[in-house]
């Protein structure tokens, strides 16, 4: 059984909102054989420019199904949300059947944990690699990587950090913005 932890920034979420969010969310407990013990944390955001995000994270014990959603509509935006962490928890179970089949391994576990029953889409697509690259990281700091990027036309690009000597990642955020990701 799901716990919820429904908070609103920027609204007040009313007994309709969460009993709306309840009733939506809840639907995903049919995927799964036992009902898990897990608590749906949901983010009702409003923003001055008379648009909703809505955003879900359910911690379990083979996965975190997280997704979030932006519309007109804040009932719209719950929907939606529950629409995408459906087809995750579809793409898991039919990752899980086809693993188990093809190989020895053990997932028997992970599989129990889902209802065979409810609507297994053997169609999914599956995550092929149709393409590998191989490329030498050239040091450099994370305003040239921005600029190389750019100049490139990509969405995010890989360096080796010439400060620190590791590897990084710059890449460009929905916002327009730029993003920075370190490793250890």
């Amino acid at each position: 059984m799901f716990r919820y932890n429904v908070r609103g920034e920027n609204i007040e979420v009313t007994d309709a909102i969460r009993d709306y969010v309840e009733k939506k969310v809840g639907k995903l407990e049919r995927y799964f054989s036992e009902a898990p013990e897990a608590t749906a944390h949901v983010n009702l955001k409003v923003y001055t420019e008379k648009t909703a995000k809505v955003e879900v994270t359910i911690p379990l014990p083979y996965l975190v199904l997280r997704a979030e959603e932006t519309s007109p509509d804040l009932y719209a935006s719950i929907d939606l949300v529950v629409d995408k962490l459906e087809r995750q928890i579809r793409k898991f179970k039919t990752k899980i059947n086809r693993k188990s089949r093809e190989t020895a391994v053990n997932t028997a576990a992970a599989a129990t944990f889902f209802n065979e029953s409810n609507g297994e889409d053997e169609n999914e697509s599956e995550l092929d690699i149709v393409r590998t690259k191989r490329l030498s990281l050239k040091p450099m700091d994370s305003e040239e990587a921005v600029l190389q990027m750019n100049m490139l036309g990509h969405n995010f690009f890989i360096f080796e950090d010439a400060e620190t000597n590791g590897t990084s990642i710059v890449y460009r955020r929905k916002d327009g913005k730029y993003g920075l990701i370190e490793t250890d």
